[in-house]
């Protein structure tokens, strides 16, 4: 978080982050170019990068994708999502080099226009074996261009949270038309297994991933709770709560609500943090703040404000002991009135 919005806030986890981002992406198509003169000596230096950018990118989206939910089933990979965004534009990047060496290769030597002559070189839209390929790739790349320019806070605070992601979720489309780019372009060009191989073992195992992480999350969701009395739901018993900083959540009239304890004394805010809808119940408390798991932003326990000088805040819920038990009103407070500030 921070005051003012800056291009990028940098601290130490940011440089480890992208610093074992760009070694990665370096080592790849290092290796990519090596095993490609060894195998393929005929091939042309051009050819080399389209590939290894291209493929490059393809095999980092599908970490992009995979991260979400494996943070889910294994919340020690958290790390790995506080930064997902600059991962996002250095796939974008490659995907970016991919699509502008192919067009000044294989579209500019003509008089058309190289877009022109993109979508009017193969018209096959109904054979499949000669599909178009090319325009599906174009059409996932500007997709991927539009996420790379909003990935900036400044983007988050000014369409709200939840526009903001709803918006992002198109990396689906852009992936969906990716495989089919990939899929179709080795059905026309390549005869080697490995990369078919790649992207249906690519595919299942995202598939299988978001399939196992929802099912758990179906499976942790609270039931519905008793009926309030007096305004009031029996939601745990106090001795069930965690002690040390971690929280836990319970569903109240449709809204999940993120319940922490210290000592004998329970607070409880709403579930989704301002910052992206993370999960505040999944974080911890630490001090008198509540700490996202997802990028660590911070939200004071009994007022659900962020410390100053940021000014986000969330719902709070008044709670009771009754009996050993915890009781929580079902009605929230609202939320203070704020102003978004941010970092990349």
């Amino acid at each position: 978080m921070s005051l003012n919005y800056r291009a990028v806030g940098w601290n130490r986890q940011k440089r480890l982050y992208d610093t074992a981002l760009v070694t990665g992406i370096v080592l790849y198509l290092a290796v990519f170019i090596a095993i490609g003169l060894t195998t393929h000596p005929e091939a042309s230096a051009e050819v080399l990068m389209i590939r290894g950018f291209g493929s490059g990118a393809f095999v980092l989206l599908h970490v992009i994708l995979a991260i979400g939910p494996a943070c889910r089933l294994a919340p020690r990979l958290l790390p790995l999502l506080y930064n997902r965004r600059h991962m996002g534009v250095a796939m974008f990047s490659m995907a970016l080099v991919h699509g502008a060496l192919s067009m000044l290769m294989y579209h500019t030597q003509g008089d058309l226009n190289p877009i022109v002559s993109l979508f009017a070189s193969n018209t096959h839209y109904d054979d499949l074996m000669r599909f178009p390929f090319q325009t599906l790739g174009f059409f996932a790349l500007v997709i991927l261009a539009f996420m790379a320019a909003t990935s900036h806070d400044f983007w988050l605070a000014n369409l709200s949270a939840p526009t903001w992601k709803a918006l992002h979720m198109l990396v689906y489309v852009a992936y969906a038309a990716l495989v089919m780019h990939v899929a179709l372009g080795a059905l026309q060009a390549e005869s080697s297994p490995l990369l078919s191989g790649f992207v249906v073992v690519g595919f299942a195992g995202l598939a299988a991933l978001h399939l196992f992480a929802g099912l758990r999350e179906t499976g942790r969701r609270d039931r519905s709770l008793a009926a309030p009395r007096d305004g009031f739901v029996d939601v745990i018993a106090l001795d069930e709560l965690p002690i040390d900083g971690h929280g836990h959540v319970a569903c109240l009239s449709g809204e999940r609500v993120a319940i922490f304890r210290d000592g004998d004394e329970v607070f409880a805010l709403s579930n989704a943090c301002q910052h992206q809808n993370g999960p505040l119940g999944e974080g911890r408390l630490i001090g008198d703040c509540v700490t996202c798991p997802w990028h660590g932003y911070e939200y004071e326990r009994t007022t659900g404000v962020s410390p100053a000088p940021f000014t986000e805040s969330v719902p709070t819920f008044a709670v009771e002991l009754r009996d050993g038990r915890v009781w929580i009103d079902a009605k929230p407070r609202p939320a203070r009135d704020a102003h978004h500030g941010g970092e990349a």
